[in-house]
């Protein structure tokens, strides 16, 4: 039998009021009901990251934050529109670290009012810089239709087919990159 592949869902905003936590419980309820990866939510906020260069880079959350994306295989990056790109934070996050994210796989689930495609197309050219291969599926919720009042997200049925074709590109495609990741591991000893 082989190991389970880990993979964290991630979510991108830490501003007051975010709705990135019922997004990214929501994908996690689809994900854990499969069985067939471990799924953890992994929240910026929790890891209090300073902006990249403003400090020294001792702070306990940016050694916390390497540790936990090292030790996942892929990822669902939950995205939210902000001004037609990805949030701040979530690019200082994905900034603090380099060779982490290489040989990885990621997918994106995104939102705003135009399901927030314009920021997963931003967030797909940074990828491709950091050797993240994004598959192709990619789930969009809009804010109009998907959210009751803008703040209590309702997903309309029809996404979760998406979700589960996003999920079974992000495993196999998690899976078929691990042996790249091995043998750098390898390779560095």
């Amino acid at each position: 039998m082989t190991e389970k592949l880990n993979i964290g869902i991630i979510l991108g905003s830490t501003r007051e009021g975010r709705v990135s936590p019922q997004v990214g419980n929501w994908v996690k309820e689809i994900a854990d009901e499969r069985g067939d990866a471990n799924y953890e939510i992994v929240d910026i906020l929790d890891y209090q990251l300073p902006f990249l260069g403003t400090t020294d880079g001792t702070e306990p959350g940016i050694a916390a934050w390497q540790k936990k994306i090292s030790e996942l295989d892929g990822y669902v990056f939950i995205v939210q529109e902000y001004n037609h790109s990805f949030s701040g934070v979530l690019k200082n996050a994905i900034d603090h670290l380099r060779e982490e994210w290489h040989d990885k796989a990621a997918g994106i689930v995104s939102y705003g009012s135009t399901g927030g495609a314009r920021a997963s197309e931003h967030l797909r050219g940074v990828m491709a810089e950091l050797k993240i291969a994004d598959v192709r599926v990619h789930p969009t919720l809009s804010l109009f239709t998907d959210f009751e009042n803008f703040t209590t997200f309702k997903p309309a049925e029809l996404h979760l087919s998406n979700v589960h074709a996003m999920l079974d590109q992000v495993n196999a495609w998690s899976g078929a990159l691990k042996p790249l990741r091995v043998k750098e591991d390898t390779e560095e000893k």
